[in-house]
């Protein structure tokens, strides 16, 4: 964790995750048509209004967190190297939240490079700016990377985020803002402190 991250705690990381939310939401997302805070939050609310459990929610709004939290800053079209903020959010989420949320930041990367490998369709489907940053992040999977990925336990929610992720990129989609997901979050991070404190 960085200086800022490693004074967190489970009172405060919500708090701090809303604050960049508010303070850094406006920043424009990777080409698409909407923000970063937007892209994020549309997930989020796809996730709610289907009817998905509070930890895809969570993970559905977090999933981009990365792109904030890390020192190298946010992805342009102008990048020619991967900047892997799937694994910065999750190195700040990791401390505060169940695995499966983590797990669903840290591999939607690895997710959109599954289904391309797994689902011709899909790659059909992607955006220009997703297109780009597939080509940064490694392409399709090989054979072995599939089979590798496919053992991951929490694949299916891994996926689930995925799709929202693709999905939270509609100009003009009206939306709450961050603190309406924030109950959600703080049980998710109460619970996981109770649970590590049983282990």
């Amino acid at each position: 964790m960085t200086e800022t991250t490693a004074n967190l705690t489970k009172e405060t990381i919500v708090d701090f995750l809303g604050s960049i939310f508010d303070r850094r939401g406006g920043q424009e997302y990777l080409g698409e048509p909407v923000t970063m805070g937007e892209h994020m939050l549309q997930g989020a609310t796809l996730a709610e209004q289907g009817g998905h459990s509070d930890v895809i929610v969570a993970a559905a709004l977090l999933h981009d967190i990365g792109h904030f939290t890390s020192e190298f800053g946010t992805f342009t079209m102008q990048d020619t190297e991967d900047r892997h903020h799937e694994d910065a959010g999750a190195e700040v989420l990791k401390h505060f939240f169940p695995s499966i949320i983590t797990d669903c930041v840290r591999y939607h990367v690895d997710a959109k490079r599954y289904l391309c490998a797994t689902r011709p369709e899909y790659l059909a489907r992607l955006s220009e700016a997703s297109i780009h940053s597939l080509s940064l992040q490694g392409g399709p999977m090989s054979d072995a990377e599939v089979e590798e990925f496919q053992k991951n336990p929490n694949l299916d929610a891994i996926i689930a985020v995925r799709y929202l992720d693709d999905a939270g990129k509609k100009a003009g989609m009206e939306t709450p803002d961050f603190w309406h997901f924030a109950p959600i979050l703080q049980k998710l991070v109460d619970q996981h402190a109770v649970n590590t404190q049983r282990a």
